[in-house]
């Protein structure tokens, strides 16, 4: 792992009286104008840019005046379970008289609209479908809603195919033609859209002259939960969306299932970052699509009674336990494989197999692999019937999504389907085509990718000065985002004198630092450390990356680094 400077424009912008390190921060971020610093609803891009929306609004507007069935088909991942509950506590709060949800299970039918899920959705007689967070690639689960006399709205942000689906509308960001700025809205993030659409119609059409306007911000703290847990890259717009929801949460109006996940994972509520929905909310979400039904979370988000929505909690709580065993049972048999492998033979694109891994956690595993490897990295597991499904995260420079269309294109019958992002994607195909597609795939990042790419860096925004090791900069630094993908966590680094270090929990170092200049002593944490290299007595002086942040005990608030790697010096 290798530390590097990130980069900064040769002239700094100008970004009102910010301090010069905050400043110095957000460049390096591609923030250019003190409005883009502004987080208010207000400064969010206008919905008509969109393309599809009058025609999503036209289709809803319809549905809520004759009274429709609607029926939510979304995904079991968090992105989808935030979205099916945003869109449907959003249709009943603008007067849907009849509106349900219906998510895949991933083991029995596979992701999207498929004609399997529309003969499931067929029992509940709706008469439009709405796809959240899915549906750009179902083409034939759309052709089988028409023929069956559906009316079917997509809304969804992956990259769509070659051909779109003969949905009434489409509201997309990244369909084709769609001028609207941001493409990387999150699912949650275009259903939302949706409904400001829809309110701003129905105002227009006077259906709130004589009744409040509904309030459809109650539902920004899903959407922040959503954008986070998927990954999004966090533009000026998302920051927004994330702000406001966080905000939402801080200031205990939260939906109460998001609550009780906060509490049962001992969260304060009032001091939550965009960190935490990352690694704290979304995980437990995740983990009931990933090792029983999202229903579950989908259920906890939207209930109203408080204890229900804790049992739901801890229940979400228990599977995430279990995703974790099952997750380092994989992990170990994952490294006992690439151990097999001579270091100068280790392909530059890593598909692993194994006929007992769970389909619902190869995506974690394919990332943990990424992370530890520094390679785009494809997890199969059985899907049953002789096919495999796997899940792909890839590298910074590597488009994952468009390295499979490539190898598709020169290999038409290895992979059955594909679809996803330009950091994570997922495909089936055939098993006995799974050596030939692992070749073809090492082929593709070896096309794209040099030795050198294959490095683990991370990027740093300078040293801190002794004196800037205080809580008020810390506390600035927590809430100047909020942080995430592609407007990454400020990250510095050091040297330090190594004064105390011992083993909490299972693989987490506890140190105390002292600066390199003697002066001040700091607590910090590094989390999943090699219990092979340390703790070590023998080692005085260690160079750090690290992060500035707060540590709360017993009412007290001190600066504490959280160390992201740590070597001797």
């Amino acid at each position: 792992m290798r530390i590097e400077p990130r980069e900064l424009p040769a002239v700094l912008p100008f970004l009102g009286d910010l301090p010069p390190l905050l400043t110095r921060l957000y460049a390096a971020r591609g923030v250019q104008s003190v409005e883009e610093l502004d987080k208010s609803l207000a400064r969010l891009i206008p919905y008509q840019q969109l393309k599809g929306i009058d025609a999503a609004v036209d289709l809803l507007v319809t549905a809520l005046d004759q009274r429709q069935r609607i029926l939510i088909v979304g995904d079991f991942d968090a992105d989808g379970a935030t979205a099916s509950t945003v869109g449907l506590l959003g249709l009943r709060l603008l007067g849907a008289a009849h509106v349900d949800y219906l998510v895949p299970n991933r083991f029995e039918y596979g992701y999207g609209l498929t004609p399997e899920i529309v003969a499931v959705a067929l029992q509940r007689q709706p008469q439009l479908l709405i796809t959240v967070d899915n549906g750009i690639s179902s083409v034939e689960g759309v052709a089988a809603a028409k023929a069956a006399g559906l009316q079917v709205l997509v809304t969804d942000h992956h990259l769509p195919g070659h051909e779109l689906p003969a949905a009434d509308a489409i509201v997309n960001p990244n369909q084709p033609g769609c001028e609207f700025p941001s493409k990387a809205l999150a699912g949650v993030g275009v259903i939302f859209y949706v409904l400001m659409a829809l309110r701003a119609r129905l105002r227009s059409l006077g259906r709130y002259e004589s009744r409040p306007q509904p309030n459809i911000g109650e539902l920004l703290d899903l959407v922040a939960l959503g954008s986070v847990a998927d990954v999004v890259p966090l533009d000026a717009n998302n920051r927004i969306l994330v702000h406001q929801g966080l905000e939402r949460i801080r200031a205990g109006r939260a939906r109460p299932g998001l609550k009780a996940i906060l509490e049962v994972a001992k969260r304060d509520h009032s001091r939550i970052t965009s960190t935490d929905l990352g690694f704290i909310l979304g995980p437990r979400l995740n983990a009931a699509g990933r090792l029983d039904d999202m229903s579950l979370g989908i259920e906890c988000l939207l209930s109203d009674d408080v204890s229900a929505a804790r049992a739901m909690a801890a229940q979400l709580d228990e599977l995430n336990q279990d995703r974790k065993s099952i997750e380092q049972g994989m992990q170990r048999e994952a490294l006992a494989q690439l151990k097999e492998l001579p270091v100068e033979s280790m392909p530059f694109g890593l598909c692993l197999f194994d006929a007992d891994w769970h389909q619902g956690v190869i995506g974690i595993l394919a990332s943990r692999l990424k992370e530890r490897y520094h390679r785009p990295t494809i997890a199969f597991a059985d899907a049953g019937d002789g096919m495999l499904k796997g899940s792909a995260r890839s590298v910074p420079g590597f488009h994952i999504r468009d390295a499979l269309d490539a190898v598709a294109a020169r290999h038409p019958q290895l992979i059955s389907k594909f679809g996803g992002h330009a950091m994570a994607a997922g495909l089936s195909l055939p098993e006995q085509n799974f050596p030939a597609f692992a070749e073809a795939f090492d082929e593709e990042v070896r096309r794209q990718l040099q030795e050198e790419d294959l490095t683990g860096r991370l990027l740093s925004d300078g040293t801190l000065a002794v004196e800037e090791f205080h809580l008020e900069l810390a506390r600035a630094l927590r809430h100047a985002g909020p942080w995430g993908q592609h407007f990454p966590e400020p990250m510095f680094h050091g040297v330090f004198e190594l004064v105390e270090q011992r083993i909490v929990g299972e693989r987490h170092l506890k140190v105390v630092l002292r600066s390199e200049c003697g002066s001040l002593k700091l607590d910090g944490i590094a989390f999943g450390i090699d219990r092979e290299v340390w703790p070590n007595p023998t080692i005085r002086w260690v160079e750090l990356a690290y992060k500035l942040d707060l540590n709360e005990f017993r009412g007290q608030e001190t600066v504490q680094l959280m160390i992201a790697h740590i070597e001797p010096r």
